[in-house]
C-alpha cells in the first residue's frame, strides 16, 4: 500500500505525526463504543441502537478540521466519531444508550443518538431528520450578525437530503453568505432505499442551484476529508459563505438494531465494501508511514475496552430519572428541580 493512496499525504495538508495518530485513535474509539452498543442492545441491557459502523473516518476528519473551541455541532444520529472529537466522553455517550438521569444529552429522556452538550456547543437533535440544517443555519446567521469568527457544522444522510428541511436551510444561507458547513454522510441506503431510488444525480452538485460550492469527497480517505472541510471552514470565517461536502461512504451495519439490512442487500456486497473501510485503510497508512503497529493497537484496542467496561458498568448501576421529572420544564410554576 503506498504512502500516497489517500492522494494527499498527512504533513501536505497541516496535519502533525501526533493529529493523525490521535485521528486514528478516535475513530478506533467510535468503532469500539459501536460494537459494544451494539452487544448491549442484543444482550437485552438497552432497548435500541443506531450504528455508525463504516463512517467513522470522515466524521472524525471532518470534527479534527474545526476549532473545538468555537464551532458549533449539530450532529445526525450516527456521529459517533463527531461527538467524542468535539469532546464528549464514553461514559457520557453510555448513559445515554442506558436512559440515565447523568446523561448530559437529554437526562435520559431522547432516543440514543440525539446528542446535545452545551458546555461543547453540540446543539440538541430530534428524531425528524434534517431539522438540523436549518437550525445550523440559524447559528450561522447569529455568528455573522454578531460578527464573531466561528462556524457551525452540521451533517446528515443523503436521504433527508431530498427533505425541505435541507433545500430550505440551503437556500437561506446562499442567500446571506452564512459561515455553514453542510457535511452529507452519504451512506448509500435511506434505511433500505438504495442511492440510485434517491437520487438523480450527486448531493454535491445541489449546492450549485444555491450559489455554493458543493464537492464530493471519498469518505473512507479521512485526510481528504479533512483537507475540504479545513478549507471550507476558511471560506466561511473569510465572509465566503457555506459549503456542501458529500462524504460518500458506505453503511457497513444495519440501519438499526429493529433493521434486518439482508433483505434489502447482499452479504457480498457489504463484504466488499468492509475492504473499504476508512478506518481498516487509515491504520495500513500509519503503518506504512512509521507512525503506528500492531504493538500499539493492541494496547489501544486494550485500554478501550477497559475504559469501555468502566463506562458501562457506571451507566448500567446509574439511577434513572424520577417519574416525577416527566413534569419538569412543562409549565412555568413548576416546583423543585424542574424549575430551577
Amino acid at each position: 500500500m503506498s504512502q500516497n493512496s489517500f492522494g494527499f499525504r498527512h504533513s501536505e495538508v497541516g496535519l502533525s505525526d501526533e493529529a493523525v495518530v490521535a485521528m486514528y485513535e478516535m475513530m478506533l474509539t467510535a468503532r469500539k463504543f459501536d460494537e459494544r452498543v451494539l452487544l448491549l442492545q442484543r444482550a437485552g441491557k438497552i432497548n435500541f441502537h443506531v450504528s455508525g459502523v463504516g463512517q467513522e473516518a470522515a466524521q472524525v476528519a471532518a470534527a479534527f478540521a474545526l476549532n473545538k473551541e468555537k464551532d458549533y455541532f449539530l450532529p445526525y444520529y450516527r456521529d459517533y466519531g463527531v461527538v467524542l472529537t468535539a469532546g464528549m466522553t464514553l461514559k457520557e455517550l453510555m448513559l445515554s444508550v442506558f436512559a440515565k438521569a447523568e446523561d448530559p444529552n437529554s437526562g435520559g429522556r431522547q432516543m440514543p443518538g440525539h446528542f446535545g452538550h452545551k458546555k461543547l456547543r453540540i446543539v440538541t437533535g430530534s428524531s425528524p431528520v434534517t431539522t438540523q440544517v436549518p437550525h445550523a443555519v440559524g447559528f450561522a446567521l447569529a455568528a455573522k450578525m454578531k460578527k464573531k469568527d466561528f462556524v457551525s457544522f452540521v451533517t446528515f444522510g443523503e436521504g433527508s437530503s431530498n427533505q425541505g428541511d435541507f433545500h430550505e436551510g440551503c437556500n437561506f444561507a446562499g442567500v446571506h453568505k452564512l459561515p455553514v458547513i453542510l457535511m452529507c454522510e452519504n451512506n448509500q441506503y435511506a434505511i433500505s432505499v438504495p442511492m440510485h431510488k434517491q437520487i438523480g444525480g450527486k448531493v454535491s452538485d445541489r449546492a450549485l442551484g444555491y450559489g455554493f460550492p458543493g464537492i464530493r469527497v471519498d469518505g473512507n480517505d479521512p485526510l481528504e476529508v479533512y483537507r475540504v472541510v479545513k478549507e471550507a471552514r476558511e471560506r466561511a470565517v473569510a465572509g465566503e459563505g457555506p459549503t456542501l461536502v458529500e462524504a460518500f461512504m458506505y453503511r457497513l451495519s444495519p440501519h438499526s438494531t429493529s433493521d434486518n439490512d439482508l433483505a434489502y442487500r447482499t452479504k457480498e456486497e457489504v463484504e466488499e465494501n468492509r475492504a473499504k473501510d476508512g478506518v481498516i485503510r487509515f491504520k495500513a497508512y500509519l503503518i506504512e508511514c512509521g507512525l503506528w503497529d500492531e504493538a500499539r493497537d493492541e494496547v489501544l484496542q486494550k485500554k478501550l475496552r477497559e475504559l469501555l467496561d468502566e463506562a458501562t458498568s457506571y451507566a448500567d448501576k446509574a439511577p434513572f430519572a424520577p417519574a416525577e421529572s416527566t413534569l419538569w420544564h412543562v409549565y412555568a410554576d413548576d416546583a423543585g428541580q424542574g424549575g430551577k
